[in-house]
């Protein structure tokens, strides 16, 4: 977890605020590009479209997200007349518990203090760490006491987002509709391009980011890689990754934090995609959750035995853990 620990813990969030705001960068950035406003044009600064209520796999599986169009987007915001512009490589960003848009963090007296996490705010971080691509940040499909994120629509979960990870729950399946439906709202693919055409379009590429209690989608992801691979709708789709980031993992269940089951491990492995770890010492040598270390050490060593193409990476090591830099990772990964 991010933020619930953090507070039982007794640290000062006003202080953990000011931090984040600076390291996160002014209030100032792009405004939201809604329908009926001005669209980008070549040159311009990048532009942020919010999008509610996509449709994914099931009608009632449905998430709000948020696009941050690459500097020098051409298409207008929301167009559905326009051709589509061109852009192929895609991030898909699964944000950690108190994440939410800006507006609504603002009205919670906690989610004020971390406003400087804000989706919006991260996507701008993250458009400066993959320049030129489509960046997407899914938000969670509910936040229980406007605090822990739920992946219900990726996940089983309890309440307060502990998953119990299966190998058919449709978190891929899921992931592949709202994108095609996303891009088509957003004008990226012509009318009716997610119905008429196959999903992934040529070139399509696809990096995959999960942040704290956001790495639940991607654990889910793991379990499915064996039945997705041999489907033949899934299987273009699985193909386009070509990046998985953990980024300090953490939810509030007793176990899976990380992956250990080898057979899945076996198969995330045989994929191709890169794949990178990157841990505070938040999560990691947190004394009173021991587990969540024990079960990064065995991600690792398994996936290196397997010959995955992997990286490991140990952020802030020589600090005291801090909710703090538990958050700047999403700067420094």
């Amino acid at each position: 977890m991010s933020s619930i620990r953090a507070i039982a813990a007794g640290f000062s969030l006003i202080a953990v605020a000011r931090s984040m705001s600076t390291a996160a960068g002014s209030s100032e950035g792009p405004g939201l590009c809604l329908g009926g406003t001005a669209g980008t044009r070549s040159g311009s600064p990048p532009r942020l479209l919010r999008l509610t209520d996509v449709p994914g796999y099931e009608a009632h599986r449905v998430n709000d997200v948020l696009l941050l169009r690459p500097a020098g987007a051409e298409s207008p915001c929301g167009s559905d007349t326009e051709a589509a512009e061109d852009g192929s490589e895609h991030v898909v960003f699964f944000p950690g518990d108190i994440q939410n848009f800006q507006q609504e963090m603002v009205l919670q007296p906690e989610g004020a203090q971390y406003q400087g996490w804000s989706l919006e705010r991260v996507a701008l971080i993250l458009g400066r760490r993959f320049p030129g691509r489509h960046v997407w940040v899914v938000r969670a499909s509910c936040m229980y006491l406007h605090k822990f994120s739920c992946y219900h629509n990726f996940v089983e979960s309890n309440m307060f987002g502990a998953p119990e990870h299966s190998a058919d729950y449709g978190a891929l399946r899921h992931l592949r509709a709202l994108l095609s439906h996303g891009m088509e709202r957003a004008g990226l693919l012509p009318p009716g391009g997610a119905s008429s055409s196959p999903f992934p379009p040529p070139g399509f590429s696809l990096a995959l980011v999960g942040f704290s209690k956001g790495c639940v989608v991607l654990n889910q992801m793991v379990y499915e890689l064996a039945g997705a691979r041999a489907d033949p709708l899934l299987g273009p789709f699985v193909g386009s990754v070509t990046d998985m980031f953990w980024l300090d993992g953490g939810h509030p269940g007793g176990s899976e934090t990380w992956v250990t089951d080898r057979r899945a491990l076996r198969e995330l492995a045989a994929s191709g995609a890169a794949l990178h770890a990157h841990v505070t010492p938040y999560e990691v040598r947190d004394p009173m959750r021991a587990w969540v270390g024990r079960e990064h050490r065995r991600f690792v060593r398994t996936l290196q035995e397997l010959g995955a193409r992997l990286s490991n990476t140990l952020h802030f090591e020589d600090e005291p853990p801090s909710i703090d830099n538990h958050f700047r990772v999403i700067q420094t990964f």
